[in-house]
């Protein structure tokens, strides 16, 4: 995710973000925006094998002309391009080069308080925007809140509080998962925490919007929302025996007891 801060007050003339927006888009970065949906893979034979699934309105009147010369410029002559949406030229070369990032950026204008009500409303309607003031001198610090919960949201972030047998949730140290890494179900959230908790699982108990009930009952692939409290509950010393892999779990165990012990003589 990037943070792009401009001065609400300067903004109008000097055209920092269309500066910014410029730099990033000539190094790769592609802001707010979702990989094109096109098919594209090289062959070996068997020439340019060109097709779409909509009408091409944005490649001139002979799309095939068009991505022909812009495979010829790259010196393909032998692929499969399929057209799942009414892209650009610039997206077509976008996936024949595939390094480019898709990112999130959230505009941030800072320094409301200098600038008219009528412009602060302005700029906080625009798409992936909002508007802040730093603290200065006596001066207090504006509308973080807002930021702070967009930032979290643009993350995909999922605060997840843990809970013992018997005991209070621990609301003080959320484990939180991300949408875009890990995932956010429980299975993600006992990885989080310890491998071992995964390979002794038997189910969890989950309190929050993700559920019906609370608690309510469930296995490793449910999904979690913001603020949900996990309870896992690990397998039983007899449950775990029964496993296929009982024996070469005590081993692993075992040697690796052995190696942290080791390793805190030296």
């Amino acid at each position: 995710m990037i943070l792009m801060v401009l001065d609400a007050g300067r903004e109008a003339g000097n055209r920092h973000r269309e500066i910014l927006e410029h730099e990033l888009e000539t190094v790769g970065l592609r802001l707010n925006r979702q990989p094109p949906d096109i098919y594209f893979r090289k062959k070996n034979g068997g020439g340019i094998t060109f097709n779409s699934t909509l009408r091409l309105t944005k490649l001139g009147g002979d799309p095939y002309q068009t991505v022909y010369k812009i495979l010829h410029e790259y010196k393909i002559h032998n692929c499969e391009v399929l057209f799942r949406e009414d892209c650009t030229t610039d997206d077509l070369i976008d996936v024949i080069e595939g390094n480019r990032k898709y990112v999130k950026c959230l505009y941030v204008y800072n320094k409301i308080d200098v600038v008219s009500i009528e412009d602060v409303d302005r700029l906080a309607r625009m798409p992936n925007s909002t508007v802040i003031a730093c603290a200065h001198e006596d001066r207090p610090a504006l509308n973080f809140d807002t930021l702070l919960a967009k930032m979290w949201d643009y993350m995909g972030l999922t605060r997840v509080y843990t809970k013992r047998r018997g005991e209070a949730p621990q609301f003080e140290e959320p484990v939180v998962l991300g949408s875009e890494r890990k995932g956010v179900s429980v299975q993600s959230a006992c990885m989080s925490i310890s491998k071992d908790m995964l390979d002794n699982f038997n189910y969890a108990l989950v309190w929050g919007t993700s559920t019906k009930y609370n608690p309510q009952r469930v296995g490793k692939e449910h999904l979690l929302c913001d603020e949900d409290v996990l309870q896992v509950i690990v397998k039983t010393a007899n449950q775990q025996k029964r496993d296929k892999n009982y024996n070469q779990k005590v081993q692993a165990y075992f040697d690796k007891y052995k190696k942290k012990k080791k390793a805190l003589k030296t």
